[in-house]
């Protein structure tokens, strides 16, 4: 009989035990919000802006992602809410949380409005973060800041930043954390850049009117970034206004600029359109040197974006960059070199919580250098072309978990180097067998918060490098010597490296406004530099990891102290890094790398190692902005065959490092800028002595960068004065005063060494610079 009833009360506890956990689930049943965060002004979309929900256990929040989308997901119920961005007005807002709900907010500029300026305040998203190691820098920020001949720089901005350090006088190229020019990956709009540099390294390809957001990630990397060791800078593009057509631009004594931009659709679709060019060559006509009135010394360049929404899932974006350097010395000799880059993106957004990013890109650098007559005429050309397919998810799960997981596969077409004579040259040709390689990535990484004071993000990312034909490669003996040689045909796969990347990032808050951070993270990189010069230059070559050539590999960890001040007026922090590198390249003494079959051969291997500590104060917010920053480090090397196989100072190294930035605004019209730069020298090799054999002079060097140019050091200031705006007008203007160098420091760019002429047995040294103090005006307009 206990059978027999067993079965009816099996089955009523399980009715009731059902209906008990379908109204558990009913009353923890959870809906997403989502949409988009843009400008009410041009509709760009606001990278970086804050969406706050005030929970009954609390503030849950998120951050607004690369292409505007949020996405939060609660239980039902109703929610104050604020979205803010600094220099926007926030919008407070209550949502009634009874079912997924997409919902785009547009926020105004502060400074257009009519009322007393609201401006959002800082927030302490720096000390909740797990992001350690990370600058950004808002493109109103780099326009405060001094520049040379008038031009703002971003790759200048960011040498005023702790652990990353100026390669000299003059030039775009930086070094991070003890890093190599080489081993920073440059981004704009998701497309490589080489090289990026203009004027020899005076200017940056970078046009600051088109650039929205720039962010630089020194250590902490997420899993998404890869190929470089030492730092990703990631730079985008603005989208252009979705509401009106509007103008911009400047005149100023060294170039000019004009960006165009406007709704294709209003409201679904833009465009911009920008262009500089530098006019250094028109003041050539004025010498009195016949040779020099007919050279040219110029550069230029030009972007260009479109993007469309196509419905409220669906958003496409294509944008180019095109710029060019020109050299040329009467008819005598010609030098010129160039990126292109374009991309093609596709944001679909899958449901409220799984976001999509697909992005095709291409890019190219390439140089010539040409003597076009007489009997030693020639042409030399080099190029590295790269195509890239990436695709990156986002999931949101909740506000406390979001997972991130992608792939890319990429192809690399690197030309060394061809020179051939021309005309009546008697030269021959000459070709450096071409190199390809494919790269691949695969990576994933989550974001979760565990309560109010511990967060973690990490990832693993796993890359995979192959060698393919058609090329010849070499292989050398235990003395750097050809001793066999391969041939390999089209489309062969010779050799393959592959490793995991780990990363990973912890914070604990300590209070509202302090936390400590801790991260790790490796790297691998499959493509290098070949250059033994101080700084990059036009001529350097991109070579491939190869059967003689392993990846380098970084492994760094750093901690952090974060603290904000005075309500999160003032940011301040305190890192320190360790970072060791494996299979590090150098290059043997009086190493020959341009157009050298055999460079592999000139090639030596080791480890490097770098550390120190970084300090930085910020303040954002008032009349008074800026920031100081300091950073101790040490950057050695230990490669055999080099320096006697004893450790030495990496071309890097720098001991201190400080930068002060500063900007004052005394009123709406009138506002200041000034900053101050000092560094330790860079290390470098310098005769010490000499001999004489068989009625030669041999020079005698010091260990490997066992010497140091003098400290540099430099103040540069500026004031802008914007035109009153007139009533009921477009048009606004100002004019920017600055002045590089203030105090006419001379900055060791180069030192040469020769024979004293009144004593044969004396060297002297002749130190080179290039620049003493250099005013300059720029007449800035937009409508």
């Amino acid at each position: 009989m206990f059978y027999l009833y067993q079965a009816p009360l099996m089955k009523s506890c399980l009715i009731f035990f059902m209906f008990f956990l379908s109204a558990g689930i009913f009353c923890q049943q959870k809906f997403t919000l989502s949409g988009h965060v843009t400008s009410a002004q041009t509709g760009e979309s606001l990278i970086g802006a804050t969406v706050k929900v005030k929970t009954a256990e609390g503030i849950k929040g998120t951050i607004v992602n690369s292409y505007g989308f949020y996405s939060i997901t609660l239980p039902q119920g109703d929610y104050p809410i604020e979205i803010s961005f600094i220099g926007f007005s926030t919008i407070s807002d209550t949502i009634i949380l009874l079912s997924d709900i997409q919902r785009d907010f547009e926020l105004k500029e502060s400074g257009l409005l009519n009322e007393v300026e609201i401006t959002a305040e800082a927030s302490n998203d720096n000390i909740t973060s797990t992001e350690m190691s990370k600058n950004e820098l808002s493109i109103a920020e780099i326009k405060k800041l001094p520049a040379l001949m008038g031009e703002v720089d971003i790759i200048k901005a960011i040498q005023l930043l702790p652990g990353v350090q100026s390669v000299g006088e003059g030039g775009s190229g930086f070094y991070v954390r003890g890093g190599a020019v080489d081993q920073n990956l440059i981004l704009l709009d998701e497309a490589n850049v080489y090289n990026a540099s203009h004027l020899m390294g005076f200017f940056s390809v970078f046009n600051p009117d088109v650039v929205k957001d720039v962010q630089l990630y020194k250590g902490g990397i997420p899993a998404e970034y890869g190929g470089r060791l030492s730092s990703v800078l990631d730079i985008k593009m603005i989208d252009g206004n979705y509401k009106n057509f509007t103008a911009e631009g400047g005149i100023g004594t060294i170039s000019s600029r004009a960006t165009i931009g406007g709704p294709i659709v209003k409201d679904r679709g833009s465009f911009v359109i920008s262009g500089r060019r530098t006019y250094a060559d028109i003041f050539l006509n004025f010498s009195s040197k016949e040779e020099l009135k007919n050279s040219t010394l110029y550069f230029y360049d030009a972007n260009i974006k479109l993007n469309y929404k196509l419905n409220d899932n669906n958003r496409i974006y294509l944008s180019g960059y095109f710029g060019r350097d020109v050299f040329g010395i009467d008819s005598m000799f010609r030098m010129d070199w160039g990126n292109a880059t374009a991309t093609l993106r596709w944001n679909h957004v899958f449901s409220n919580k799984l976001f999509l990013n697909t992005t095709a890109t291409f890019s190219n650098y390439d140089y010539f250098l040409g003597e076009p007559t007489g009997k030693e005429a020639y042409e030399w050309t080099s190029n590295i072309q790269d195509y890239y397919l990436k695709t990156d998810f986002s999931y949101f799960i909740n506000p406390d978990n979001t997972l991130k997981f992608g792939g890319l596969a990429s192809y690399h077409r690197i030309d060394p180097g061809m020179a051939v004579g021309t005309g009546v040259s008697i030269l021959e040709e000459f070709v450096v067998s071409k190199t390809n390689g494919l790269e691949y990535a695969f990576y994933v990484s989550h974001k979760i918060k565990f309560n109010n004071r511990w967060t973690a993000n990490y990832g693993l990312r796993y890359s995979i490098f192959q060698n393919i034909g058609p090329g010849t490669y070499y292989t050398y003996d235990e003395n750097f010597k050809v001793k066999d040689t391969s041939e390999y045909s089209k489309g062969e796969v010779f050799n393959t490296y592959a490793g995991f990347e780990p990363r990973a990032g912890l914070t604990f808050v300590l209070n509202e406004y302090s936390s400590l951070k801790l991260s790790y993270n490796r790297t691998r990189q499959y493509i290098q530099l070949a250059s033994n010069s101080t700084s990059s230059s036009p001529l350097d070559i991109w070579f491939p990891c190869s059967p003689n050539v392993k990846p380098q590999i970084a492994d760094q960890i750093a901690l952090g102290y974060f603290v904000n001040l005075y309500k999160d007026a003032y940011e301040t922090s305190v890192e320190v890094y360790y970072k060791e590198m494996q299979n590090a390249i150098d290059f043997k003494d009086h190493a020959t790398l341009l157009l050298n079959p055999y460079m592999e051969g000139e090639l030596r291997f080791g480890r490097a190692w770098a550390y120190g500590s970084e300090f930085m104060v910020k303040k954002s917010t008032g009349k008074l902005t800026g920031w100081i920053s300091y950073t101790l480090s040490r950057t050695q090397k230990q490669i055999d065959g080099i320096n006697n196989n004893k450790p030495y100072l990496a071309k890097s190294d720098q001991t201190h490092n400080l930068s002060v930035t500063v900007s004052y605004e005394f009123s709406k019209q009138l506002s200041v800028s000034a900053n101050f730069i000092y560094s330790t020298g860079s290390a470098v090799t310098m005769p010490i002595g000499k001999y004489e054999y068989m009625g030669m002079v041999i020079p005698l060097y010091s260990d490997r960068n066992a010497k140091r140019l003098p400290d540099y050091h430099r103040l540069d200031f500026a004031a802008t004065w914007k035109v009153k705006q007139k009533e009921g007008k477009r048009w606004q203007s100002e004019w920017v005063f600055s002045v590089y160098n203030v105090y006419n420091r001379a900055n060791a760019y180069q030192i040469n060494f020769k024979q004293n002429p009144d004593n044969a047995n004396e060297t002297v040294a002749e130190m080179m610079y290039l620049f003493g103090i250099i005013p300059s005006i720029t007449y800035n307009f937009k409508f």
